[in-house]
């Protein structure tokens, strides 16, 4: 008899992709450097889409990635490959306070402009969130958006979140301010 590991069945999964197959894996330290420019790609193209700035985002940037991925405890990021390359990711953050460990927050998802429509959103939000509800300790998602971020909203809600607060000029950058919605989704 052949054991499966749990990390072993969600080390890839493809998903359909505008016809072709999109692969939803955990990140590894191999996957540092492409995932260092998705993500200033990320702050490039949509500021208002996240709390750090191009300009704060350090130097070396691959280093600190490759840490993060080799270490999952408690933080999680989820890539999705197209023909083997990242074209988009989220991250999953679990409470480690005893009394706030049955909260996680879904932070950093971003896809990029051409992968945008054909799934690859939903295929990372459904990766993550059937990640969390396999975590014992995880009861609570939580999640911000831009309220200018239609479609992200959309994407939220098709999955099960529901807004709770809207943060008013809860980020700043200029002169420009944006306000975010709170979203959270209860998974048991």
């Amino acid at each position: 008899m052949i054991k499966i590991s749990f990390q072993d069945k969600i080390r890839s999964i493809h998903h359909s992709f505008g016809g072709d197959f999109l692969n939803i894996r955990l990140l590894t330290p191999d996957d540092a450097e492409e995932y260092a420019a998705l993500r200033l790609e990320a702050l490039q193209l949509n500021p208002e889409g996240f709390a750090m700035s191009y300009e704060e985002e350090p130097i070396n940037i691959e280093d600190k990635y490759k840490v993060r991925f080799a270490s999952s405890k408690s933080m999680w990021t989820f890539g999705a490959f197209h023909q083997g390359q990242l074209v988009g990711a989220v991250t999953l953050i679990q409470e480690t306070l005893q009394k706030l460990k049955h909260r996680a927050n879904l932070t950093a998802m971003y896809v990029t402009p051409s992968a945008r429509g054909k799934g690859a959103g939903q295929s990372l939000m459904t990766k993550a969130l059937s990640f969390a509800r396999e975590q014992e300790d995880i009861e609570q998602m939580y999640l911000s958006v831009v309220t200018t971020n239609h479609s992200a909203k959309r994407l939220y809600r098709s999955v099960g979140f529901e807004s709770y607060a809207v943060e008013e000029k809860a980020l700043k950058w200029t002169d420009t301010y944006a306000d975010e919605e709170k979203m959270v989704l209860f998974l048991s």
